[in-house]
């Protein structure tokens, strides 16, 4: 305890440095956090906004309706489907009849048959692209199937998109702990050295700095680091709140940003906290090394 209140006293002996670090450390800590509280409700938007991925399974022109029927109850059987549904041929003729653009329409009104087949329309349970594939491919050995269509072109993207999103999130991760262990590092290195130069001044005994008590500079920085970033990243939230609330209001959406919970400042103040800490143990290695 000793030791810690030595370093508390030694951290507002200085205050202008010890606010700038707990700044510095503060926004390190904020950007990720605030991308994530930005960056999940956004995902979990585009996920439910954006189309279902769907699978087509057109039978043969000439199959009955008795086929294709029971084609259906066999997709219905099947692990992975959630609903299906059947698109009759006569219905497709007059749909191309009267939505058809340009020409199609007046061409398809001469041919003496319905050149369209039955088609059914497989919603699947999972929207991961794989799982979409493997289905098809299942369906794709029966014999009464003529042609299967995927459309899951916009969950690739998607699942691209999230990829690359984690990986950079990975990365500006590793490099905003490397910068943050470098800030307290660096803080301590100098308040070490200045009392180091006081000792050997007489202003105070060599004994006074001890390991212990800059690695308790190490962690109260953090701390106190920890506070800050919740601090911005609220601050941030607030202020953009209403905003982001209108905009997505014009696009008939119902989005709001949402404060860090528990879990977040959890987060938030014990990873600066462990990498004060980290920071700390290089600079009493440095001190040792350098005393």
């Amino acid at each position: 305890m000793a030791s810690a209140l030595l370093a508390l006293r030694r951290l507002f002996a200085a205050p202008v440095d010890t606010l700038l670090a707990m700044l510095g450390i503060g926004v390190l800590c904020a950007l990720p956090v605030g991308g994530y509280l930005l960056l999940t409700p956004l995902a979990s938007l585009a996920q439910r906004t954006a189309a279902a991925p769907e699978l087509t399974v057109f039978l043969p022109v000439a199959a009955e309706r008795k086929a294709s029927l029971a084609v259906e109850e066999r997709l219905k059987a099947l692990p992975g489907v959630a609903k299906t549904r059947l698109l009759k041929r006569e219905d497709t003729l007059t749909r191309m009849k009267t939505k058809g653009t340009g020409g199609l329409a007046d061409a398809i009104a001469v041919l003496p048959d319905n050149p369209f087949p039955d088609a059914i329309v497989v919603t699947p349970t999972d929207d991961d692209p794989a799982t979409l594939d493997a289905l098809a491919a299942t369906v794709r050995q029966w014999r009464e199937i003529e042609h299967v269509q995927v459309d899951a072109d916009w969950a690739r993207r998607l699942a691209a998109i999230n990829r690359l999103l984690k990986a950079g999130g990975m990365l500006l991760a590793g490099l905003l702990t490397l910068a943050l262990i470098a800030i307290v590092f660096n803080a301590l290195r100098l308040r070490a050295a200045i009392e180091r130069a006081q000792a050997h001044a007489g202003s105070f005994s060599a004994a006074d700095i001890g390991r212990p008590a800059l690695l308790w500079q190490g962690l109260l920085l953090g701390f106190f680091g920890g506070l800050t970033a919740w601090l911005i990243v609220s601050g941030t939230m607030l202020w953009l709140r209403l905003p982001v609330a209108e905009l997505a209001g014009l696009y008939g959406f119902d989005f709001t940003l949402a404060l860090p919970g528990m879990r977040e400042i959890g987060a938030m103040l014990g990873i600066s906290v462990l990498l004060g800490g980290c920071g700390a143990l290089l600079a009493c290695d440095w001190r040792g090394r350098g005393a």
